[in-house]
């Protein structure tokens, strides 16, 4: 009989099952829980977005797309690019302006894989989204931690001093998950000019862009009606010097679409387009011309109730233990208590046993003294999700 096992790829082997995926696991014996667990918006995506969706596939619009995706999606994307950040994404003859990529996780894996080799360095927020160690490992290179604890924040302070010469980019995530931080428009900047000044490639993780709630938003004119995202991209030359990736899936509820996208320093994202003809070759066709049409739905009303819920969680948690308040996104990153005497791990594994699924912040840190908490669940199952870790902690 072949031995298969001995054949696997360290690259493979080296990589430990998702945390988030042991709590799935664990909890798909469960009947009818309390599912606090899980990153994905649990509203409908919106009419217009389908109904483009749909034309798309009716009209035959099925085949492969140009590698860098349909004019119609990389027009828009252009469009709110140089709305929000004043960017320029023509294309040019040093490469291309917008990249369109399989989902946010697609364009980093394209982004570490043409930046990275083995001997680099990348300096990451702990905690930080599952993927992003294994994203550097396998390309080859060394995840640098930046212990941001307490109040996820990773600043320009923090990560200064863990710049080696092998040091090759930083990649930040605001809002951030698990934490659902935002970083101040100072804080942004600061960071920005450090790595430009270093010469370290920023990576700028913005998923849930849209995601904001009020007062994380940052005014752009001196009337204070324009707001918008703090972000790294805002300064002037950050196109050459900070690798943006946004997408669609967590503002619009389409994340099984697996569409996102990359701009900034042209001649990077050449390469990833040619990675991209050889690893997804496109993004799924219909869907990005069903995506070309956000700019048709209002989301607001949804962040808003959003924002309820935020509230409702921070309220109930803060007055039994230590998290830092939710500026974006849909997540709280809570710590166990020290009087129960339990790691993140065995904390949540006894809210399982109450039929409550969150997951361990050692999921998504060297640490496992917290618990993630998701509030992209109906009101009243956060009320009832609640009830359980007061009558845990309390």
């Amino acid at each position: 009989m072949m031995d298969i096992t001995g054949m696997l790829a360290s690259r493979a082997t080296g990589i430990s099952v998702s945390g988030i995926r042991r709590i799935f696991d664990l909890g798909a014996t469960l009947k009818d829980p309390i599912n606090l667990s899980i990153g994905q918006p649990d509203f409908d995506v919106p009419e217009p977005i389908k109904a483009a969706a749909i034309d798309a596939i009716k009209n035959r619009r099925n085949g492969y797309s140009l590698t860098q995706g349909v004019k119609e999606l990389r027009a828009a994307i252009k469009d709110r690019l140089r709305e929000d950040l004043g960017w320029d994404t023509s294309d040019n003859e040093t490469g291309l302006g917008a990249l369109v990529t399989t989902g946010t996780s697609g364009g980093l894996h394209l982004a570490m894989m043409a930046l990275l080799e083995p001997g680099d360095e990348a300096i990451l927020a702990d905690p930080y989204f599952v993927a992003y160690p294994n994203l550097v490992s396998l390309a080859g290179a060394t995840p640098v931690y930046c212990d941001t604890y307490p109040d996820g924040k990773m600043t320009a302070a923090r990560v200064e001093p863990l710049m080696t010469a092998r040091t090759k980019c930083v990649l930040l995530n605001t809002p951030a998950n698990p934490t659902g931080v935002v970083l101040s428009q100072v804080e942004c900047d600061e960071l920005a000019e450090l790595c430009a000044r270093r010469g370290v490639l920023l990576i700028s993780d913005e998923i849930y862009d849209e995601f904001l709630f009020p007062e994380s938003r940052t005014s752009l004119a001196a009337d204070g009606k324009t707001m918008a995202l703090p972000s790294p991209c805002r300064g002037a030359g950050t196109q050459d010097s900070v690798l943006l990736i946004r997408g669609f899936g967590k503002t619009f509820g389409l994340t099984g679409w697996r569409l996102g996208y990359a701009a900034g320093p042209r001649p990077l994202l050449r390469e990833m387009a040619k990675l991209q003809q050889f690893t997804f070759v496109c993004a799924p066709t219909p869907l990005q011309y069903g995506c070309a049409a956000v700019a048709q739905a209002d989301m607001q009303p949804i962040i808003a109730d959003y924002a309820n819920r935020r509230d409702m969680v921070v309220d109930r948690l803060s007055k039994l233990t230590d998290l830092p308040t939710p500026g974006g996104a849909f997540y709280a990153f809570a710590r166990v208590p020290e009087k129960l005497g339990m790691t993140g791990t065995q904390f949540c594994e006894a809210c399982i046993e109450r039929n409550l699924l969150m997951i361990p912040g050692g999921a998504f840190s060297k640490r496992d003294t917290h618990f993630r908490l998701s509030f992209a669940s109906p009101p009243d199952q956060i009320a009832r999700g609640l009830d359980v870790i007061e009558e845990m902690i309390g």
